[in-house]
């Protein structure tokens, strides 16, 4: 195992339209797609496609659905560690201008517990805050050995505090911030606290703002992507999440200030196409949207 990933996994179903219907009211339509989805999912499957040799713990049914995620990991190379559940897990997503609505059916009342998995070997650990048992245990466990832990912060969750002691890279969203009530500064100075060698706050358009080795807080500009290609801004994060994992893994000698970069192109690259499996770039597509697009201004 190179690298482990522990999550909600989904299956998104994506789609395009001008509006959405209300009551007895029907409307087309003008693209969809269907495709895995969950925060560490598909941070996983981004890493996988970007040559890391990922497994994923996930929730995980004995249904069709199930059938079909499995199906799209083995296709990328993926192990898949399930835990069992009744249903599996659906998500709607309608995006537009940039932004998205999101309808979800969510079972996490797992009915096992989590599976022991052998460690050996491995150098990073993702997690997203879903299975937050299964998420301590490991973090704790892989950090005792030395392994990189990882934190996608993209809710402030049962027991975030605490599993933050546990987390060498620990990226947090904006909402994350508004749910501690505090400013993106004030988060950075929590991370701190909490022995987080890097963190951030990510901002979308807006960029990153980050430190490291106890460092001051700096900025990493968005690349500036004309609106008229962002097509699907979901999913996204996730993408960054897994390519920062994938640089990690690949060129573990760069600094992170160089594995953010990469994996700004891999998001850059991901919002300019529909639904997670198109989104996912190769190595020549991170080069190609890092290439195309400059920094936006500060």
């Amino acid at each position: 195992m190179q690298a482990l990933f522990i999550g909600q996994a989904y299956i998104d179903v994506t789609f395009l339209t001008d509006s959405f219907p209300t009551g007895d009211e029907k409307t087309i339509a003008k693209d969809y797609a269907i495709s895995f989805g969950g925060n560490a999912v598909t941070a996983a499957f981004c890493c996988a496609k970007l040559g890391g040799k990922p497994d994923l713990l996930c929730s995980l049914a004995d249904d069709w659905l199930a059938r079909m995620f499995l199906d799209m990991a083995s296709t990328y190379g993926i192990s898949v560690h399930g835990r069992k559940v009744k249903e599996s897990s659906l998500s709607f997503i309608m995006p537009k201008s940039g932004k998205r609505a999101i309808v979800r059916c969510r079972d996490n009342d797992f009915l096992h517990p989590f599976p022991p998995l052998t460690l050996t070997g491995m150098k990073a650990l993702h997690l997203d805050g879903h299975m937050p048992d299964a998420a301590l245990h490991y973090a704790a466990t892989c950090k005792n050995l030395g392994v990189l832990t990882s934190l996608d912060g993209g809710a402030v969750r049962e027991n975030t505090d605490e599993l933050l002691e546990h987390i060498d890279i620990a990226v947090v969203s904006d909402r994350f911030c508004q749910q501690l009530g505090k400013t993106t500064g004030q988060t950075l100075e929590y991370l701190r606290s909490k022995n987080c060698p890097v963190g951030a706050v990510t901002l979308g358009e807006h960029g990153m703002v980050w430190y490291e080795a106890g460092g001051p807080d700096k900025l990493l500009p968005a690349l500036n992507v004309p609106m008229q290609k962002v097509v699907d801004s979901n999913g996204a994060g996730d993408v960054f999440h897994g390519a920062y994992i994938a640089s990690y893994l690949r060129w573990p000698e760069r600094s992170w200030t160089k594995h953010f970069e990469f994996a700004r192109g891999a998001s850059t690259h991901a919002i300019q196409h529909l639904g997670n499996e198109a989104s996912l770039p190769t190595l020549e597509d991170v080069d190609t949207a890092s290439g195309d697009f400059p920094e936006k201004a500060a």
